[in-house]
């Protein structure tokens, strides 16, 4: 008998298993797909007749999936990327394409490359829309979920159907504002100092703080943000520090004086991080190489 007869499996099918699975729930997932609840429930019910496994069950009022479900969910997942390839079309010519672009970046990271990035857009892809999306702490369920089509970020989430690829180097220095006191000039002077601090809105510290923590050294935080937009007015006519990347003297910090961190803290790389799915598609491809430009015109600036 032959096997996918015995599974009676489509692409609908694999979308409702897949829609089920991120939404946790028969009816958001209806909702989602934009048909009946029955119609998912139906589905499932070919599936786990097809499978051989009940996929979901009931836990309390909701449902959840089973291991062999969570374990086939990234098979499905690239068997559809792989169809929905099958499907791409004539090739890419950025003059006439007309398409929205998701980029998940936090502030600084906007700031400093996507408006450059915009230019080139207006003036070579006019037909592509821009949107930029909150990263936070991106994970790898913004790609795979579609949340969004590129994340800028340090952190790239480790996963083997996440790619990246490096954009910049940065590090963290001190700014603080010359006409209410000096720079800090030793560890004691920075930790004896107030400081604006920044954790994101998910609640995730930076890389900073955890690096304080691990060599035992604690400073005042006497302000909190939640994104690096808020630290310039606060830091403004004040005697308190902000430590922040280098490169945001360029922009959100320029009014600000700045030395290096009176300790040792390992510099950063700002990637790009994309879904295995896009790595050859045209039109990700060359916003991609867009990206880059920006970031290697900046880096030629540097030099």
């Amino acid at each position: 008998m032959n096997l996918i007869d015995t599974f009676n499996l489509d692409i609908r099918a694999l979308h409702t298993f897949v829609a089920v699975l991120d939404e946790g729930s028969v009816s958001r997932a209806a909702v989602k797909l934009g048909v009946s609840q029955s119609a998912v429930s139906h589905t499932l019910e070919r599936l786990r007749n097809a499978l051989g496994d009940p996929l979901f069950v009931k836990s309390g009022r909701g449902i959840t999936p089973t291991r062999y479900a969570l374990q086939a969910g990234p098979h499905v997942r690239q068997i559809l990327d792989d169809m929905h390839s099958l499907a791409s079309g004539p090739p890419f010519t950025p003059e006439t394409t007309e398409f929205t672009f998701t980029v998940a970046a936090n502030d600084y990271e906007r700031d400093l490359l996507l408006p450059p990035l915009m230019q080139r857009l207006r003036q070579q892809a006019p037909g592509i829309l821009l949107q930029v999306i909150a990263s936070g702490i991106p994970s790898a369920e913004m790609l795979r979920k579609d949340i969004c089509d590129l994340i800028i970020s340090p952190h790239a989430p480790e996963a083997t159907d996440i790619m990246q690829r490096g954009l910049m180097g940065d590090r963290m220095v001190v700014f603080y504002d010359s006409q209410k006191r000096e720079a800090p000039e030793t560890v004691t002077d920075y930790l004896k100092a107030d400081h604006i601090a920044l954790i994101f809105a998910s609640g995730e510290k930076t890389a900073l703080e955890g690096g304080l923590s691990a060599r035992g050294l604690t400073r005042r935080n006497v302000v909190t943000v939640s994104n690096f937009s808020g630290l310039p007015e606060f830091l403004r006519g004040s005697d308190m520090l902000v430590t922040a990347p280098e490169r945001m003297s360029k922009h959100l910090l320029r009014d600000f004086e700045w030395v290096p961190l009176p300790f040792s803290f390992k510099p950063f790389t700002l990637l790009m991080v994309w879904h295995r799915r896009n790595q050859n598609d045209p039109a990700h491809r060359w916003l991609r190489n867009q990206v880059n430009a920006v970031a290697a015109t900046m880096n030629g600036l540097d030099d």
